[in-house]
């Protein structure tokens, strides 16, 4: 069992700060467009290799990526002290979807007309590594415009619609680890998941209020059914909860 910490949200928090001002350096690894780029060329890059880990990872940590260290859920985090209202009505959780299945299919097809990857080259489209330094083909400023767009279009969705917005709606890495989880839970393999007892619990709602993912928790705790793909395992629930109704346990399960 995972025990409530007092420090615990403030370090998770401190993390995703941290990976959201490094992005300009690591923003190509988490590029939908460089995956296709490389794919187009025979080339395996580094994003490639960084979805197939959020993947493996999901099958025993979920989404926890998501709630821990993914840079724009940082920023959308960030963006609570100007606009903390939940996100009401789930129809933004299908848009990311209509994005992703698509995008698969554009990498597909452009592997295939490659014939295959031929290559390896973790830091393609960037230089040293960096992903805002720009190359031959692609200058600097250019490489800053794709980043303010990206940045432009998380921040616009917290700013305008609320918590995390952009991860509800347009966030191409989470149908990933979603699909992921599902394989697990299927299985029933061991994995880090939330629990509750709901005979502990007094009602007050604090879960459901602090969720960053604006989840109605303290419903999924009197059901006793923790499972939701929109769960980031952020923990803020169990830390939060001041009967200790919510833990987080590795375990089996579905």
């Amino acid at each position: 069992m995972i025990k409530q910490h007092p420090h615990r949200q403030a370090l998770r928090r401190g993390i995703l700060i941290t990976m959201f001002l490094l992005f300009p350096v690591i923003m190509n690894y988490f590029s939908p467009y460089v995956i296709i780029d490389g794919a187009s060329q025979g080339i395996a890059n580094g994003s490639l290799f960084v979805f197939g880990l959020l993947f493996l990872s999901s099958l025993v940590l979920g989404r926890a990526w998501c709630g821990w260290a993914c840079p724009a859920g940082g920023l959308g985090e960030i963006a609570f002290a100007a606009n903390n209202r939940p996100v009401t009505g789930r129809k933004l959780d299908w848009i990311k979807w209509l994005i992703w299945v698509p995008w698969i299919g554009i990498i597909l097809w452009a592997l295939i007309y490659a014939g295959g990857y031929r290559h390896v080259n973790l830091t393609f489209d960037t230089v040293g590594g960096i992903s805002l330094a720009g190359d031959a083909d692609r200058p600097v400023i250019a490489a800053y415009v794709i980043y303010y767009m990206v940045i432009g279009t998380f921040l616009t969705l917290s700013l305008t619609i609320g918590r995390r917005a952009g991860c509800h709606a347009i966030c191409w890495m989470s149908p990933f680890m979603i699909l992921g989880r599902k394989l697990r839970n299927i299985k029933a393999w061991p994995s880090l998941r939330l629990q509750a007892a709901s005979e502990l619990c007094s009602n007050c709602k604090t879960c459901t209020s602090h969720c960053p993912m604006s989840l109605d928790v303290n419903a999924m705790v009197q059901k006793g059914a923790m499972e939701n793909d929109e769960c980031i395992l952020c923990a803020t629930c169990v830390d939060g909860c001041p009967k200790g109704a919510i833990q987080m346990r590795f375990s089996a399960g579905r």
